[in-house]
């Protein structure tokens, strides 16, 4: 029965409206056609099908000799030359063929024997004297002898052993600057403008200096290690500029043995 009679519903009591869907026309540019034939006329030809459409050239303009060959300008005359540009450049002319007629010349014979002149050359050459050579593997590796520096050439040298000429002049230039010094030394003493240390003195003074940084350096190590105040990094800045002024001056002393004072 529920097949045959659809099922009832409050739907089906209401009339319904038929919607009619209307399609917008499609939109079209109204310069479709010329942007198309402009597409076309300015289509490279190699893009067409097939060969590309050219005028024949007329058989009466065939191509001829020395036709596409460069011309220059006459300057006498103002046109252009008739002649092509490889005979102005001063190309030579090729030799004539020889004719039929022309025959070799024949029968010329040399009297000079090869034989002999070869055997003399031979006989008199001097002999190649072969290279020196030296063999550092077990494979047989050849070097050369001349330069691997197993050959004695500097020790057999005329100059060997000799005192080159530029260290001779700059031992005489140093000889002659320390006497021209110890003849100004002199000359200032001799007018009483300076002294000469006595070893004695020169000893004391050592000493003394030697004293001095000794007291210094045991205040450097009686100071603290933390040094977190002023006064502190001031003390220890103090007393090691001091010990190096000191060490300064000892090694100036040992060094030289002869020390001279200004007089006042």
């Amino acid at each position: 029965m529920t097949d045959m009679f659809p099922a009832e519903s409050i739907y089906n009591l209401i009339p319904r409206e038929e919607v009619k869907v209307t399609k917008q026309p499609r939109h079209t540019s109204k310069f479709r056609e010329t942007v198309k034939e402009e597409t076309q006329r300015h289509k490279a030809p190699n893009k067409t099908m097939g060969p590309v459409k050219v005028d024949v050239p007329s058989p009466e303009k065939f191509l001829q000799k020395h036709s596409k060959e460069p011309k220059l300008a006459d300057t006498t005359e103002g046109g252009l030359l008739e002649k092509p540009l490889k005979k102005l450049c001063g190309d030579q002319k090729k030799p004539r063929l020889p004719l039929r007629t022309d025959h070799p010349v024949m029968g010329i014979q040399t009297k000079k024997n090869f034989i002999k002149t070869n055997a003399v050359e031979t006989i008199m050459s001097v002999p190649k004297k072969p290279q020196p050579n030296y063999v550092d593997t077990r494979r047989g590796d050849k070097q050369l002898l001349d330069t691997s520096g197993l050959v004695p050439k500097f020790t057999n040298k005329k100059d060997y052993g000799q005192t080159p000429e530029y260290l001779i002049k700059r031992n005489e230039e140093v000889q002659r600057a320390q006497e021209e010094y110890d003849a100004y030394i002199k000359e200032r003493i001799r007018q009483g403008s300076m002294k000469q240390l006595s070893d004695e003195e020169r000893d004391a003074v050592l000493q003394g200096l030697k004293k001095n940084w000794g007291e210094l350096h045991h205040q450097y190590q009686g100071i603290s290690v933390v040094t977190d105040t002023t006064p502190k990094k001031y003390r220890k800045e103090r007393l090691e500029t001091e010990m190096k002024q000191l060490e300064k001056d000892i090694d100036m002393i040992e060094r030289h043995k002869t020390i001279y004072i200004a007089n006042k």
